[in-house]
């Protein structure tokens, strides 16, 4: 009598379960870096429209009489919300805010910080004329916005990114203030 073997040994079986796992965690691994690149577009898109609101902060007639992005001043923003409040300018009616605490940029500013898990910097000029929003993204470079109208991430001279959250921001004219690029 001739005996017949149906299905797998273990050996193949061993063999197909290896290779599923090897495909599996490199499905993971580019799930995982496509994530991070998602909160990095995010937070991108979140530092992008704090220039488009700052825009209009300044040209709105009944919050912002003096077309000023003041008050003056650092406000930081983390993932619970705003860390360091904005100082108020001496250049605005009493009570308002200015560019950098301005409700609707606290909301993106929040929203970036989420995403990056970084803490969201808004610097306005002593003359309230320029401001920087910059923040730092995932992968360590420096996401940067300015009065100037650059959105981008800055770099030296010869093109090498900036990582660190305090070099984007130079003088330009002893008042002004931008994001350092070429």
């Amino acid at each position: 009598m001739k005996k017949l073997n149906k299905g797998f040994t273990l050996i193949e079986l061993l063999v197909v379960i290896a290779i599923i796992g090897i495909l599996a965690s490199v499905v993971l691994a580019s799930l995982n870096s496509a994530r991070t690149k998602g909160k990095d577009a995010s937070a991108k898109t979140s530092i992008t429209s704090v220039r488009a609101q700052s825009e209009l902060f300044y040209n709105g007639p009944t919050a912002n009489p003096v077309n000023s992005y003041a008050p003056d001043g650092v406000a930081q923003y983390d993932l619970n919300g705003i860390v360091s409040p904005a100082t108020v300018g001496t250049d605005l009616a009493a009570g308002s805010t200015g560019s950098c605490s301005d409700p609707q940029n606290a909301v993106l500013m929040k929203a970036a910080a989420i995403q990056t898990g970084h803490t969201v910097t808004c610097t306005v000029a002593n003359d309230g004329k320029s401001y920087v929003s910059e923040v730092e993204l995932n992968d360590t470079t420096i996401f940067c916005v300015d009065s100037s109208g650059f959105a981008g991430i800055p770099a030296l001279a010869d093109g090498t990114p900036i990582s660190e959250v305090d070099l984007p921001i130079q003088q330009t004219n002893g008042l002004d203030i931008a994001c350092q690029h070429n």
